[in-house]
Order: structure tokens, then sequence, then C-alpha cells
């Protein structure tokens, strides 16, 4: 719309994260977005966004975002929590050589019973990355 000045005003819509990258996004550039929502660096925090995005990096196998979203199910940010979520989550995290994740894997495997521990090992057996 023209201004007194004669340019004109183009009105921009705020994003809420959920657009999408382009089809040839890395995991990593998917993994730093999700980060950032996570952290609110140069957006606002948005656990619910950094899960989508975090989700489509793990998918991928790339372990950082793998343990962040194991982090994500153990507390219930942006998802529903969720302890055979998070356990999975750490131990594809584990198996990719992530570093530190053990002592994750086994505060939350405390709070789980053995069903429930064998639930996620099993799902983790039959994981296969995938892409989006």
């Amino acid at each position: 719309m023209p201004t007194a000045l004669g340019r004109r005003r183009t009105s921009r819509k705020v994003s809420d994260g959920l657009g999408s990258l382009p089809s040839r996004a890395t995991p990593d550039a998917e993994s730093s977005l999700g980060f950032a929502y996570y952290f609110g660096e140069g957006v606002l925090s948005n656990y619910r966004v950094a899960a989508k995005w975090l989700r489509r990096a793990a998918n991928q196998g790339l372990g950082n975002a793998q343990n962040r979203l194991g982090l994500m199910y153990e507390r219930g940010e942006g998802v529903p929590q969720d302890y055979v979520s998070a356990y999975l989550w750490f131990d594809l995290a584990a198996a990719q050589g992530f570093p530190a994740v053990a002592p994750n894997r086994e505060r939350v495997a405390g709070r789980m019973t053995e069903s429930q521990i064998a639930e996620a090992q099993k799902l983790s057996r039959e994981w296969k990355p995938t892409r989006p």
C-alpha cells in the first residue's frame, strides 16, 4: 500500500517455524534450526517447532539431534513426556558415538519398568534412518 512518500509497504507474515527448508536441506541444517528454536537463538524459543526440526534431523541419524530429542521427551518439552521415546533417542545417539549420552540413557532407564526398557531397546534395534 502506498505511503505518503510513495513507497510501498509490504506486509510480512511472521513464520511460526513450520515452513519447510528446501527439499535438499541437510540434517545439519535441520538440526541447527531445531537448536535455534530450542534455545531461542535468533528466533523466539518454541519447543514444539524445535522438536519438529530436531526430529527430521534425528530421523536421518544425526546424534546431537537424537540426544536433544531424547532430552525433550524425558522432560516433556514440546512433546508429550515419554520415557520409552527418550530412551530410544538416547540409545540411537549412543550408537552414533555421541559423547556423554550414556548418563542420559541411564537416568531415564531408572524411571522405567523392565518392559518399557525392553520396548525401547526393541524399537532401537528396528530403527532405520529415513529421509523426509
